[in-house]
């Protein structure tokens, strides 16, 4: 399906607690992002994550492509992760959606004005990207966001 790239110094940090030499990092890992797509409450038919060092794999189903790019970008927003190949089965096609990289000094409206030619459309984008969002103040540079179309 997709393959995006994240900043892997970036986001939520996850993986602290998992010991360097542990014996089934890879398992623990994709484990720590499967609970957090949980923990978000992100829809899925079914899904399955796998990682390979900072690589993460995502297959199973959803209904809407909008599910599937929201588990993408929260795994990718998570510190250590740099790539998300997205291969979930999507049952109901859509246009993709285009991504945005925050750049230090962006906001939501700033952002809005250079993909819809309108600032006040911030709230579109603040849509798109909850549960990762939970203010429309609250982004940083290096997270990754949804610009769906609009």
């Amino acid at each position: 399906m997709s393959t995006v790239t994240f900043n892997t110094d970036a986001g939520a940090q996850l993986f602290g607690g998992i010991p360097q030499a542990a014996p089934d990092k890879e398992n623990l890992k994709a484990s720590e992002l499967l609970n957090f797509v949980k923990k978000l409450g992100l829809t899925y038919k079914n899904i399955k994550l796998s990682t390979n060092g900072q690589t993460v794999t995502l297959e199973g189903e959803v209904d809407r492509l909008e599910e599937a790019e929201k588990i993408a970008l929260a795994v990718g927003n998570v510190g250590g992760v740099e790539t998300v190949t997205n291969n979930m089965r999507v049952t109901v096609s859509a246009p993709p959606s285009k991504y945005h990289t925050v750049a230090s000094g962006d906001s939501l409206s700033k952002i809005a004005g250079k993909y819809y030619g309108d600032v006040q459309k911030y709230n579109v984008i603040f849509e798109a990207n909850k549960p990762m969002l939970t203010d429309p103040d609250k982004i940083y540079p290096g997270q990754v966001l949804r610009i769906p179309n609009a």
